[in-house]
């Protein structure tokens, strides 16, 4: 891919050919691209500490946890094409440097700079957000390993990669006003393994995590809402109130809660619980959801255990009103350990 760094970040051809980027007063040399998505591009990145200011980033970082052994990062590059868009990464920056917990990606610098729109390109501003790096990738990464070997999590690490997202999930619902995440989903969540332990999760991409309680009092309010929801949050993991919303309802944190109960279905079960009725033909996904109609899948041998099923039904409820808040999900996934966990 020749996206070439334009502006103050100007240095070499092609970043697939190495070349540097600054943010702020730190320097890093492009190792390789890792991903990519809309406008926003993902790299391997290697800080250049002779070039850096003193110290370089570990100077500036609060958590020395945060400090990487090799010096390599994962920096985020967003091409901002208009005044929209430019909001929504400040948001997205702002919202990012809110969280501090082990189980949330932390935003460890960013910088926006403005660029001359050229003949070949159409934006006028870049974003770097520099985050540490997890090189096992995501759930989603690992869940398709896993079933081409076909191969599936211990219940001992079901219950604890679980546990680890509700942890940070409850740091963000924890704040006045909560947070929503918005976009809980396997593609979201890191994964790192671990020798003897369970593999360590994080979730990541605050893109769509705003303030989650909103007051819906006529049709319109409904629509739009239902409207930004098909922009931020993905299908197959999108809450029942956020497909069909009611003129008068009181949406809140719950919910994340239905994309944490679709999720913990995926760690079981490598997809969303509503996933297969995108391959049925006259399926309809929103259907599926809005009827909480779950198909199970046999799994491994033996089973996972009918109480794993029952805790996902009990987040899976259609009215957001009888679905459990994250400090009751965090009390269960704690006596599923101490009764399933050797």
């Amino acid at each position: 891919m020749g996206c070439s760094f334009s502006g103050l970040n100007a240095l070499y051809d092609s970043v697939n050919s190495g070349g540097d980027a600054w943010i702020n007063e730190n320097r890093f040399r492009i190792v390789r691209q890792l991903g990519e998505g809309g406008f926003a591009y993902v790299y391997l990145v290697k800080e250049l500490i002779n070039d850096s200011a003193a110290g370089g980033l570990a100077k500036k970082l609060k958590d020395s946890s945060h400090i990487s052994d090799d010096g390599t990062y994962a920096m985020k590059k967003v091409l901002i094409q208009n005044n929209e868009q430019l909001e929504l990464v400040r948001e997205e920056i702002r919202v990012s440097s809110l969280f501090n917990h082990p189980n949330l990606l932390p935003l460890l610098d960013h910088a926006i700079i403005s660029v001359k729109p050229t003949q070949e390109t159409s934006w006028n501003h870049e974003a770097y957000l520099l985050f540490p790096v997890h090189m096992d990738g995501t759930l989603l990464d690992n869940a398709k390993v896993m079933k081409s070997n076909k191969e599936f999590y211990s219940t001992s690490d079901v219950l604890q990669i679980f546990r680890q997202l509700c942890a940070g999930l409850k740091h963000m619902h924890s704040f006045d006003p909560p947070y929503a995440h918005n976009d809980v989903k396997p593609g979201n969540v890191l994964l790192t393994h671990r020798k003897g332990q369970p593999p360590l999760a994080i979730l990541m991409d605050f893109g769509s995590a705003r303030p989650a309680r909103k007051q819906i009092t006529n049709r319109s309010e409904a629509l739009q809402l239902q409207e930004w929801a098909a922009e931020h949050c993905s299908a197959p993991f999108r809450a029942p109130e956020l497909w069909d919303c009611p003129s008068q309802a009181t949406i809140d944190e719950r919910t994340d809660i239905w994309s944490l109960g679709c999720t913990l279905y995926a760690i079981m079960y490598g997809v969303s619980p509503f996933e297969y009725a995108l391959g049925e033909s006259g399926g309809s996904l929103q259907l599926a959801i809005v009827n909480a109609q779950v198909k199970w899948p046999a799994g491994p041998k033996p089973p996972y255990p009918e109480a794993f099923h029952q805790f996902v039904s009990w987040m899976l409820q259609p009215q957001a009103a009888m679905r459990p808040r994250i400090d009751d999900i965090v009390i269960h996934v704690d006596k599923l350990i101490a009764k399933f966990s050797q």
